[in-house]
This record gives structure tokens, C-alpha cells and sequence, in this order.
């Protein structure tokens, strides 16, 4: 074994998950939780954003190819509500073609601060192209830039051809603020399946599954 893999081994006997310094593993009756998991992700999201946890809103997004390997990628959660979580992202990068091809994909969520873990899992549908549009210029003028930018997931030759078309994106960006990228698109998630899992000091953790039935959800625990 070379000497970087004795260090990584070694570096990773010296963590320890959910250190009690810096991370508080706050209780969860699943018996008290709302009947819809909507409900339950909004009020974990709020308490992430209280306890200090960074970025959030940022998610594994997981899907599959044409031969049906998983791919998975971190985004930002758009927003979520009775139509489903929503991404963007463009319909022409590898994301955007796996999803065309297999439209459905699980996110994943974690937040580490408060031991929790959040799993959704559903098909995935595309906004209609006003409200992508609309979406993309709520966002800020760097998101903006980078979608006009394009050609994502695409063959690179230099970091200076992506220096050179970030800059033109970004001058069009300040002085369009309007301006359109006609391959950006919105997806939403229409989740079938929702799990939290809670951490537990002594490794009781507890996980509430939703599942949509014809009548709602139904809800059920877990082994860990």
C-alpha cells in the first residue's frame, strides 16, 4: 500500500460522525410528524437554515443513462411544493439528456449538523418554458451568466476558451438581465417515496417513510 493510501486511511480512522462540539442531535417523535412529507421537509429546512448549516439547499441528484448506470451530481433545490422539488438545469447536458431518456431520479439531502438526512424519489417532468425563464432571472446575475454560458457537460480544450465565453456571458448577463437561454429548463420531482432519518447518539436512528397511495400518503418506520 503507497504511502497516500496509508495517509487517507489514516485520516479517515481519525473522524468521528456527528462530533458532539459542533453537531446537535435534536430528538424526532415520527408519531407527532405531519401526514404529508411536504410539510416535515419545509420544517427540517428551517431548522437547518437556523442551526447554522451551509448551503442547505444543496442536493445529490441522482438519475440513470440510457443502459441504466447511475449518475449523481450536487444542485440547488429551486424550491419545493405541491407540483414537487424542483432543479434546473439545461435539457442538453448530461443530466438534462438521462432525464429525458428516464424520466425519474431520487435527491438527497444532508445536514450534517443536525444528523439528518432527507431521501426523495419520484418521476420528474419539465416545466413549461415561462417558468424556467422566470426562474432563471429571479436567480442572480452569475447564475444567469452561467447558463448562458452553455455547452454544459460538453468537451472542453482549454480553460481559456471557458475563460473567454464566461466573460461574454457574464457582459450579456449585467447588460441583459432579461436575456434568455433557450436550453435552460425547470424540473420538478414529483416524489412517490420520501424518508427523513434522524441521527441517534447511539446509533437508534430513526427513519419515517412516505409513500403516496391513491388516498394520500401512507407512513411507516424503518430499521436503521
Amino acid at each position: 500500500m503507497g504511502t497516500d493510501a496509508t495517509d487517507l486511511h489514516e485520516l479517515l480512522r481519525s473522524l468521528r460522525v456527528w462530533d458532539p462540539e459542533v453537531t446537535e442531535l435534536p430528538p424526532f417523535d415520527p408519531a407527532a410528524a405531519p401526514a404529508e412529507p411536504l410539510a416535515l421537509f419545509t420544517g427540517w429546512f428551517a431548522e437547518a437554515v437556523a442551526a447554522g448549516e451551509r448551503e442547505p439547499h444543496t442536493m445529490t441528484l441522482s438519475t440513470a443513462d440510457g443502459d441504466g448506470l447511475p449518475d449523481a451530481r450536487i444542485v440547488i433545490l429551486h424550491g419545493a411544493d405541491e407540483d414537487g422539488w424542483s432543479f434546473a438545469t439545461h435539457v442538453t447536458s448530461r443530466k438534462g439528456g438521462q432525464l429525458t431518456a428516464r424520466p425519474f431520479a431520487a435527491l438527497t439531502f444532508y445536514w450534517p449538523v443536525l444528523g439528518r438526512e432527507v431521501r426523495v424519489r419520484g418521476p420528474v417532468t419539465a416545466a413549461p418554458a415561462a417558468e424556467a425563464r422566470a426562474d432563471l432571472h429571479a436567480r442572480s446575475t452569475g447564475a444567469l451568466a452561467a447558463a448562458l454560458t452553455g455547452h454544459q457537460s460538453e468537451s472542453l480544450a482549454s480553460l481559456e476558451e471557458l475563460a473567454t465565453a464566461s466573460a461574454a456571458a457574464w457582459e450579456r448577463a449585467r447588460a441583459e438581465p432579461t436575456a434568455e437561454s433557450p436550453t435552460w429548463t425547470l424540473y420538478r420531482l414529483r416524489p412517490d417515496e420520501v424518508e427523513f432519518f434522524q441521527g441517534e447518539a447511539r446509533r437508534r436512528h430513526v427513519r419515517l417513510a412516505y409513500r403516496r397511495t391513491a388516498d394520500g400518503w401512507s407512513r411507516g418506520l424503518l430499521w436503521p
